[in-house]
């Protein structure tokens, strides 16, 4: 895809995205609680039949190959070994089958489905599904985010005193030094539903903690974004995708006016715990 157009591919892609992320959440949905096959993955991951099913359903409808690509669009999932040809293809799937497996195994409803399309580094097409909570999020840059059809946007305001945040712990504790007055939610299994709250206001703060892969923010990144938010590292550097080692390290999401205080306040703990 030497030339990409990128208002064709959106416009191409689009229905093809949401008719797919669909189907996977339909088929996930329907194991959810039941006996499923799963097994360890690497020193902390868990991986389970489930997601092996629904990421080959996703490679086949969004490509229309079981091992290829589509149209010079290159395939990066969680659940996929890795091609190194993907690196010379500007337009990528990003993909993670199920998104907080552990949460789907434990019977837990903070889980979803999540694609996203990228070109030169950045989502420009993504789609967010959790089947346990009937909720669809579907956004393309430049038109906005929505769940289940409904423009969804982040909180407004600047204030850190009575914003919710969620993230894992070590975070959270530094919410509570940043601000005593910032409220604690519970951790939110799946990072991208987590992310994705921040989208659409449930959540004014949420961390990732390192080692979050594109897979994991891809879908969710271009949500915060076009909800009137910001995905940054704790730097405020803006992510980049299809990289060598798709790796991210900590980062945080909030809606912008939001976004630049706290990461000052952020670099100021930092500072002064240095």
């Amino acid at each position: 895809m030497p030339d990409v157009d990128q208002s064709t591919v959106k416009a191409s892609t689009r229905d093809v995205l949401v008719d797919a992320v669909r189907e996977a959440g339909a088929v996930a949905l329907q194991s959810f609680r039941g006996a499923i096959k799963q097994w360890a993955k690497g020193k902390s991951s868990v991986v389970s039949e489930v997601d092996l099913a629904v990421d080959a359903l996703l490679r086949e409808r969004l490509t229309g190959s079981a091992t290829g690509t589509a149209n010079g669009i290159a395939w990066l999932s969680e659940e996929t070994e890795d091609d190194p040809a993907r690196l010379a293809a500007r337009a990528v799937w990003i993909v993670d089958p199920i998104d907080g497996t552990r949460s789907y195994l434990a019977g837990r409803e903070d889980w979803a489905v999540s694609a996203a399309l990228a070109i030169d580094g950045r989502p420009v097409l993504a789609a967010l599904f959790a089947p346990a909570t009937a909720e669809f999020f579907l956004s393309v840059a430049g038109e906005g985010a929505t769940v289940n059809g409904v423009p969804i946007a982040v909180n407004p305001g600047a204030s850190l005193a009575g914003a919710k945040a969620s993230g894992p712990k070590r975070f959270v504790t530094w919410l509570t030094e940043i601000d005593p007055q910032m409220v604690a939610m519970p951790r939110i299994g799946s990072l991208a539903l987590r992310l994705a709250r921040v989208a659409q206001g449930t959540l004014d703060v949420a961390f990732a903690g390192g080692n979050s892969h594109d897979w994991d923010l891809a879908a969710a990144d271009l949500l915060v974004h076009e909800a009137g938010g910001a995905l940054t590292t704790l730097t405020g550097q803006v992510l980049t995708y299809n990289r060598p080692e798709p790796v991210h390290g900590a980062l945080i999401a909030a809606g912008r006016d939001r976004h630049a205080p706290l990461l000052e306040r952020v670099h100021s703990l930092r500072a002064d715990s240095a």
